[in-house]
C-alpha cells in the first residue's frame, strides 16, 4: 500500500469513527437497534435447522407428533423474528433520526458562529447542500448502510459456524467465497467514494443557481433571461443525473454480481451435498438444511451492493459536513475578554491597515478619533475602503496591524456579544426576514414591550406606512422584504437598531433609497437618536455631511483629508471635487426648496 492510499485509508476511517461518535448521546437506541437485530437473527437461523430437524425425524420416520412440534417451534420463531425485526427497524430510526437532528442543529449552530470571511467565500447551495443532502447521506449510512453490515457478519459467522456443525466440507466451500465478496466489494466502494462526492459536490452547485435563479427572478425577468437560466439549470441537472446514473450503474452491477457468486456457490454445496446423500455420507435433512443457511446468506449479500453504496454515500456526506464544522472563526472571544458595560462611546482607530487577501491592502494605516456624542462622516469613490472602515468597528473582521479601542479597550478584548450590542448597524443592504413587521423591528431586542417597539417604530417614521398595511404591524414582509419598497425597508432597519438603543451608531448610506421628504423626516429621528451617541456615517446626502463634526475623505484606503464642511471647501482638494460633482446640486435644490417655502408663506401672510 502507498504513503498516499495508506493516508486516504486512515482518513476514510476517521470520517466513519466520527459518524459513530454521533450516536454515543443515542446509545439506548443504538444498542436496541443491535439487540433486535442479534434476536431476529437467532430466530431466523433456528428456522432451518428445525426444517433439517422435521425432514431427518419427522417425515423420514413418520413422527406426526415431532411435525407438529416442529411447526409449531417454526410459527413462534417466525413471529419472534418479525417482531424483533420490527424493533430492529424503529429502534435503528430512531437512532439515525437523532442524529440528523443533532447534526442539523450542530451544523447551522457553528454556521452562525463562523465569521464574515468563511461566509464571503462559501455557496449559499453549497451550504444548504450539507444541510439536506449530505446530512440524510449520514442518516441513511447508519440505518441502510452500518446495520445492514452487522447483520451481514453476524449473518455470515454464525452460518458459517452452523455449517461447520453440520458439515466441514460444504461449510469450507462456502467459506472460499467469502474474499471473492470481499474484494468485490472493496473495488466498487473505491470508484464510488469519488462518484458521490461529486455527486454532492455538483448537487450543491445546482442549489446555488437554484437559489441565485429565485431570489434574482426579478432581474431575470427585467433583461428577459428566463430561457438562460432554464438553461443554465437544465445544464447542471444533467450534470447531477449523469453523476448519479454512474454511481447507481456501477452500484447496480455490483448487486447481481454478488447474487451470481451466491448461486454459483449453491450449485456447487447442491452438487457436493447431493454427492454426499447419495453416498450415505449426509442426510437430505442436513443437505436441506444447509442450502436454507445459504438462502439466507442471500439476503444480505444481494443488499451489499446497496450497503456499499450508502457506506459510499455516507463517507462522502461526512467528509463534506466535517469540512464546514473543523472550520474554525476567525473572530473570536480572546481568552479573558469582558463585557463592555455603560459604554461612553470613545472610538479611536489607531494606524489601522486592514486586508481581506494577505499582500493587498484595504485599508493604511487609518487614524480616527470619534469623542461620545460625535459624527464622523466618510466620503470617497468606490471601493475607497469607507463601509471596510465600519466592518471593522464591531469585528465583522480583525485588523490586521494597529488597533481599535472603545472607552480606551482594545475592541479585542471585549466579547463580542457586548460589543455588538453596543453598536447599532444600519447596512446599505437591508436585509428583513420572511416575518411580520413587528417581528423584523423586535428582531434585536427579544425582550422587547410592544409599547418600545411602537415608539421606535414612530420614531423611524414606519408607522406612517404601517397602519395602511392589510394587517397592520402582523403584516408578512416576504422573503428578504420583497412586499415593501427600498425606502421602507430602511426605515424599518432603523426602527430595528432604534430598539437597540445602543451607545455609538453606525450607519453605511441609511438613507440611500429614500426620497428627499422621507429622508428629512428619517434625519430627524436620526438626530434624536444620534444626540449623546458616537455616530459613524457613510452618507451621500449633504445634509448628513454638513452636520457631522468631522469629514474623512477616504482614497485607495488612506484618509487624504480631514475637517469640517466649511474647512474642506476652504481646501479646494478631494472634498471640494466631490462636492462639485455630487453635492452641489443637493444643496441648490434644498434652498431652491426652502425659497418657495418661504414664498409660499408670505403669500399667505398676505392673503
Amino acid at each position: 500500500m502507498t504513503p498516499a492510499r495508506r493516508d486516504s485509508w486512515r482518513a476514510n476511517w476517521r470520517i466513519y469513527a466520527r459518524i459513530l461518535g454521533l450516536l454515543r448521546p443515542h446509545w439506548r437506541s443504538a444498542l436496541g437497534a443491535i439487540l433486535c437485530l442479534l434476536l431476529s437473527t437467532a430466530f431466523a437461523l433456528a428456522i432451518p435447522t428445525l426444517l433439517a430437524w422435521v425432514i431427518d425425524v419427522g417425515v423420514s420416520r413418520g413422527d406426526f407428533g415431532s411435525l407438529a412440534l416442529a411447526a409449531l417451534a417454526i410459527l413462534t420463531a417466525s413471529v419472534m423474528r418479525g417482531l424483533f425485526a420490527y424493533g430492529q427497524g424503529y429502534f435503528s430510526q430512531a437512532a439515525s433520526q437523532h442524529v440528523a437532528y443533532d447534526l442539523r442543529n450542530t451544523l447551522y449552530n457553528h454556521l452562525q458562529k463562523l465569521s464574515f470571511s468563511f461566509h464571503d467565500e462559501s455557496e449559499t447551495g453549497q451550504l444548504m447542500s450539507r444541510m439536506t443532502v449530505d446530512i440524510e447521506a449520514v442518516r441513511n449510512f447508519i440505518t441502510l448502510g452500518l446495520l445492514r453490515a452487522v447483520l451481514a457478519v453476524v449473518m455470515f459467522a454464525a452460518v458459517l459456524v452452523i455449517l461447520f456443525t453440520l458439515d466441514w466440507q460444504l461449510a469450507l466451500i462456502t467459506l472460499v467465497s467469502i474474499p471473492s465478496l470481499g474484494v468485490l466489494a472493496r473495488n466498487v466502494s473505491k470508484k464510488l467514494r469519488p462518484l458521490w462526492l461529486s455527486v454532492q459536490n455538483e448537487t450543491g452547485a445546482l442549489g446555488t443557481i437554484m437559489q441565485e435563479g429565485l431570489s434574482g427572478v426579478r432581474v431575470v425577468k427585467a433583461f428577459a433571461r428566463e430561457d438562460f437560466e432554464v438553461r443554465r439549470f437544465d445544464t447542471k441537472n444533467q450534470e447531477v443525473r449523469g453523476l448519479s446514473l454512474n454511481a447507481m450503474r456501477l452500484s447496480a452491477w455490483n448487486q447481481p454480481l454478488m447474487v451470481f457468486v451466491m448461486n454459483l456457490l449453491m450449485v456447487i454445496v447442491v452438487w457436493v451435498g447431493g454427492a454426499a446423500v447419495i453416498g450415505r455420507h449426509l442426510t437430505i435433512g442436513t443437505l436441506f438444511g444447509v442450502t436454507q443457511y445459504l438462502f439466507l446468506l442471500n439476503t444480505p449479500v444481494m443488499t451489499f451492493g446497496f450497503m456499499v453504496n450508502w457506506f459510499s454515500r455516507g463517507l462522502s456526506g461526512g467528509a463534506r459536513i466535517f469540512q464546514v464544522l473543523d472550520t474554525e472563526p476567525e473572530i473570536v472571544d480572546r481568552p479573558g475578554a469582558r463585557p463592555l458595560l455603560n459604554a461612553k462611546g470613545h472610538v479611536r482607530f489607531e494606524h489601522v491597515s486592514f486586508e481581506y487577501i494577505r499582500g493587498r491592502p484595504v485599508l493604511e494605516d487609518i487614524d480616527i478619533e470619534a469623542r461620545p456624542g460625535q459624527t464622523i462622516a466618510l466620503l470617497g469613490a468606490t471601493g475607497s475602503g469607507k463601509s471596510t472602515v465600519l466592518h471593522l468597528l464591531p469585528r465583522f473582521y480583525d485588523v490586521s496591524e494597529g488597533r481599535i479601542t472603545i472607552d480606551g479597550r482594545d475592541v479585542r478584548d471585549i466579547t463580542l456579544a457586548s460589543l455588538r450590542r453596543n453598536i447599532g448597524i444600519v447596512l446599505q443592504d437591508v436585509f428583513l426576514f420572511n416575518a411580520t413587521l413587528h417581528d423584523n423591528i423586535a428582531f434585536g431586542v427579544g425582550h422587547a414591550t410592544e409599547e418600545q417597539v411602537m415608539a421606535a417604530a414612530k420614531a423611524a417614521r414606519v408607522d406612517e406606512f404601517a397602519r395602511r398595511l392589510p394587517d397592520g404591524y402582523d403584516t408578512w414582509v416576504g422573503e428578504r422584504g420583497v412586499t415593501l419598497s427600498g425606502g421602507q425597508k430602511q426605515r424599518v432597519a432603523i426602527a430595528r437598531t432604534i430598539l437597540l438603543n445602543p451607545r455609538i451608531l453606525v450607519l453605511d448610506e441609511a438613507t440611500s433609497s429614500v426620497d428627499m421628504e422621507t429622508e428629512y423626516l428619517i434625519q430627524q429621528a436620526l438626530e434624536n437618536m444620534m444626540s449623546g451617541r458616537t455616530t459613524f456615517v457613510v452618507a451621500s446626502r449633504l445634509r448628513t455631511i454638513k452636520s457631522a463634526d468631522q469629514i474623512l475623505v477616504l482614497d485607495r484606503g488612506r484618509i487624504v483629508e480631514r475637517g469640517t464642511h466649511e474647512e474642506l471647501l476652504a481646501l479646494g482638494g478631494e472634498y471640494a471635487k466631490i462636492y462639485d460633482l455630487q453635492l452641489r446640486e443637493q444643496e441648490e435644490f434644498e434652498q431652491q426648496a426652502l425659497g418657495a417655502g418661504s414664498c409660499s408663506g408670505k403669500q399667505k401672510v398676505a392673503r
